[in-house]
Parts: C-alpha cells; sequence; structure tokens
C-alpha cells in the first residue's frame, strides 16, 4: 500500500523559478521569521538556547535535506508536500530552510541580542521585498541576479527596519538616524552577498557582523 500511495505522488506542474514573484514563498518567508521572533519574545527562553535549538533543527534539517537528495522516492514525496514554498532549482540541490536556521542561530551565537534581532529581522523582511521589487522593476541589473532597484528596495526597507526597532529599543536621537542610514547600506550589501551565498544563510551573519561593528563607531544598543 504504501509504494502504490508513493506511485500517485506526482508534481503536476513545474515548480517555481527564481524569477518568479513566487508570493507565498515571500509569505512563507516572512511568517516563518515573525513566528519565530514570536515565540523567542513571549517563551522567555535564553537567546543562547534559542541559538542551540536553531542550530540543532538546521543539522537535522541539512541531514534530511542529504537523505531526499539521494532518495528519489523521498525527494519527490517532501517535494509535493512542500511545493508551494519550494523552487524548481530546489529540487535536486539543498533548499534555503537550512540556512535560514543555520543564519538565524550564528546570528544569535555571535551578536549581542539586539543587533542579532536586527539582523533577522533584515533577513525576515529585506530579502523578500528585495527579491520582489527586483523582479517586478529590476531593469538595472548590478550582478547577474541582482537589480539596483531590487537593492534600493533592500536599503529602504533596512533604514526603516532600524529606525523603527531603534525607537523601541533606544532613545531617538541624531546618532539613531545616521545608524539606520548605515544599517540600511549595511543590509543591501548583505542582500547582494547572497549572490554567492544563501541569502539566508549571508544576511543575518554579514549584516550582523556589520551592525556589530557600526554599533561600536555609533553607539546606539
Amino acid at each position: 500500500m504504501g509504494q502504490a500511495l508513493l506511485s500517485q505522488v506526482r508534481i503536476s506542474s513545474p515548480m517555481r523559478l527564481r524569477s518568479d514573484l513566487h508570493i507565498v514563498r515571500k509569505l512563507w518567508h516572512m511568517a516563518t521569521g515573525l513566528i519565530g521572533l514570536t515565540i523567542y519574545y513571549k517563551s522567555g527562553l535564553s537567546t543562547d538556547l534559542i541559538a542551540t535549538v536553531l542550530l540543532i533543527f538546521s543539522a537535522c534539517a541539512f541531514f534530511v535535506e542529504f537523505l531526499r537528495l539521494r532518495n528519489s522516492k523521498l525527494n519527490q514525496l517532501l517535494m509535493v508536500l512542500m511545493k508551494p514554498v519550494m523552487r524548481e532549482s530546489e529540487k535536486n540541490a539543498v533548499s534555503g530552510m537550512p540556512f535560514y536556521a543555520l543564519g538565524v542561530s550564528l546570528s544569535l551565537f555571535f551578536f549581542p541580542t539586539q543587533i542579532a534581532i536586527l539582523s533577522v529581522l533584515f533577513l525576515i523582511f529585506a530579502d523578500p521585498i528585495a527579491s520582489f521589487c527586483g523582479i517586478l522593476y529590476g531593469r538595472d541589473k548590478i550582478l547577474p541576479n541582482k537589480s539596483l532597484q531590487g537593492t534600493i528596495a533592500a536599503f529602504s526597507v533596512c533604514y526603516i527596519v532600524t529606525l523603527v526597532f531603534g525607537l523601541i529599543h533606544a532613545s531617538p536621537s541624531m546618532n539613531l538616524l545616521v545608524f539606520s542610514i548605515i544599517a540600511g547600506a549595511i543590509g543591501a550589501v548583505s542582500e547582494l552577498c547572497s549572490q554567492f551565498v544563501d541569502d539566508n544563510l549571508c544576511i543575518p551573519v554579514i549584516s550582523g557582523l556589520g551592525l556589530f561593528l557600526l554599533n561600536f563607531i555609533i553607539t546606539v544598543f
């Protein structure tokens, strides 16, 4: 019966490409991040414990990826189950999920809490919005899969997120305004780096490092 059931599992239509808007994936990306942050704040658990849980989850997710890429039936089943949020290119390559957990975990481990959370917010919002704007309006290419318009969107989102986050967790000041502008540039650069490394990993780690160094020069958090 199991074999018969598995034999009926098919991907009836092509999965989404990187060049598609893929709204469901973007909403999923933002929703999982926001749910994770809500759990973090509501649970009262320590940052180190959350980071450790995410690191373990990432290791398990990488193991599942390893298994599915070597077992066509398991891969086919998982692709059907996860089809709404998966890309065509992820059929035969590691998906973004383990990198998402790993990137957030590393940021929480290595950076002060406020800086780490801010870098995670960059991942949650700047990544999908930059992609959305780049696909719709990206006419001027900076890199093969990156446009000036998408980068401007990433800068704008990171700037606004930093400013709002700063107004909640720090005092309004000129330092905060300058910090937010530079943070926007840091977020945009980290998003550009996803041309070379998975965005779910490089955005929280690179932006976290940049924000950490910036906070030494312009102390806000």
